[in-house]
């Protein structure tokens, strides 16, 4: 059975914390509060909370583990149907295991939105991205894979992919966005902060 996993907001340390790359993928995991799970399963449960979210993306530090890994779904349709659950609309899906970007076509657009779990309720037209890119990265098997993407689907590798950095969408964009949604941004703060501070009773 999986498991949801609690989401880590705006503010939380570990979302502008740089992973470590996943040296072995036979080594158990652990998101704190939780028990240790195998690498599989933590893939697993990533989709699992992704599609509770209601999500394209969810990456590892997200949940709280500072380690290079991210999932992330295709859905037959970019608004995918409310009264069906997320995941029986998925087209294809991935596991990203220390995963590495190549630009193949630097042009900046702005053609999509960027929105973030870690930070709901707000969204951006406005973030550009470069139009395509080459995923190289190792899937929960072993498996070395290769995906080039373009659009979309490239903007949300590269949104994954830059959580592993420490980076969010916010970077991206002048600080007049933060200010104008400072409401938001503080009611997450005060969420972070709270939940960090149960976790640390539970220890």
């Amino acid at each position: 059975m999986s498991t949801v996993y609690p989401l880590r907001y705006y503010g939380d340390p570990i979302l502008r914390r740089k992973c470590s790359p996943i040296t072995d993928l036979q080594r158990l995991q652990q998101v704190p509060g939780f028990q240790e799970v195998a690498l599989e399963q933590l893939a697993q449960d990533m989709m699992e909370t992704m599609f509770d979210a209601y999500g394209v993306g969810l990456a590892a530090p997200q949940i709280g583990l500072p380690i290079r890994m991210f999932v992330a779904a295709e859905y037959r349709t970019e608004e995918p149907e409310g009264n069906i659950p997320l995941s029986a609309q998925v087209k294809r899906h991935l596991v990203a295991i220390n995963p590495t970007v190549d630009i193949l076509d630097s042009t900046l657009r702005t053609s999509h939105t960027d929105g973030c779990l870690s930070l709901p309720g707000m969204w951006s037209d406005d973030v550009q991205r470069p139009s395509a890119i080459r995923l190289t990265y190792t899937n929960e098997h072993g498996e070395t894979c290769i995906e080039e993407a373009e659009g979309y689907w490239a903007r949300v590798l590269q949104h994954e992919s830059d959580h592993l950095d420490g980076k969010l969408y916010t970077d991206l964009l002048p600080p007049s966005y933060l200010q104008a949604n400072r409401k938001t941004v503080a009611d997450l703060q005060k969420k972070s902060r709270a939940y960090l501070k149960a976790l640390e009773k539970r220890r």
